[in-house]
């Protein structure tokens, strides 16, 4: 049921189908982007980062939470969302927790657009704005990443190192997108955070992508589609652009194909597809 990918150095396993459920984890990072459907094997990570409220990307976050009780966790995980959903998405859980009689605890931690939060030693995340119906936020991973000194290169060892002793900072820092994640959105993110289009990995909404669809009714879902993307085609400098929350308009065994006759081959060949192996979608 559960499709994986590699994007690099990280490994996407999870759902997307668009409209009907996403979920998708990066364990190397530790994070879980949206709860829309609740695989087992997500249930170890601490880390649940939600673009927005709708039912397809929070709706089994209960479940997901009962599932952490199944693999003996014990301590609540980190839900990172918009800020303007946390007292109604707490509201919920105390609802569902009264229901089951189990308590759904989880840590609410409220982005807005601009905001940072501190996952673990030299990694943050960056909120960013999307533009969708309901409030809603996308992703980027920020590695800080410790170097010597330009002025520093080529001195030996030891004068570097009494340097140091002296109280002389010999280091200088370096922030490197690694990953993002935006879904449901008009293609205007692009526009509005030009950093997405330089991220390492860019996990990013296509949910349209040919006639069936026309771009006037996907922006009017807020939703994007392949000829906005073909559009932007030399602007991508992302290693790896991986395309998600496709419609079931589309079989999963025909996207590559469209892709391939639709995409200029210098985006092309860094796109992967997010879906199943096989003609039909999952469920």
């Amino acid at each position: 049921m559960l499709t994986t990918v590699t994007a690099g150095p990280y490994t996407i396993r999870g759902v997307s189908v668009g409209g009907v459920y996403t979920s998708l984890a990066v364990p190397e990072l530790g994070l879980v982007f949206d709860a829309g459907i609740a695989p087992r094997s997500s249930g170890g990570i601490d880390t649940i980062l939600l673009s927005h409220g709708h039912a397809d990307h929070v709706g089994a976050l209960a479940s997901l939470l009962g599932i952490r009780a199944l693999h003996g966790k014990q301590t609540a995980p980190r839900v990172i969302m918009p800020a303007e959903i946390v007292g109604d998405l707490t509201t919920a859980l105390d609802a569902l927790s009264r229901l089951q009689r189990f308590p759904l605890a989880i840590e609410p931690i409220g982005m807005l657009p601009g905001d940072e939060h501190a996952l673990r030693g030299d990694l943050r995340i960056r909120a960013i704005r999307t533009f969708h119906p309901v409030p809603s936020l996308a992703y980027v991973v920020v590695r800080r990443v410790s170097k010597l000194r330009a002025d520093l290169r080529g001195l030996p060892g030891p004068q570097i190192a009494a340097r140091r002793l002296a109280g002389e900072p010999v280091s200088e820092h370096e922030d490197r997108l690694e990953l993002a994640y935006a879904t449901d959105t008009l293609v205007s993110v692009l526009d509005h955070n030009p950093d997405l289009y330089r991220v390492r990995v860019l996990i990013m909404e296509c949910t349209f992508l040919d006639e069936r669809k026309s771009l006037e009714a996907a922006r009017a879902g807020c939703h994007i589609h392949l000829d906005e993307l073909v559009e932007r085609a030399d602007r991508f400098e992302n290693e790896h652009v991986v395309v998600m929350h496709l419609s079931q308009l589309y079989r999963p065994d025909e996207v590559a194909g469209i892709l391939d006759a639709r995409v200029p081959s210098g985006l092309r060949k860094r796109m992967i597809v997010f879906a199943p192996q096989s003609s039909h979608w999952p469920g």
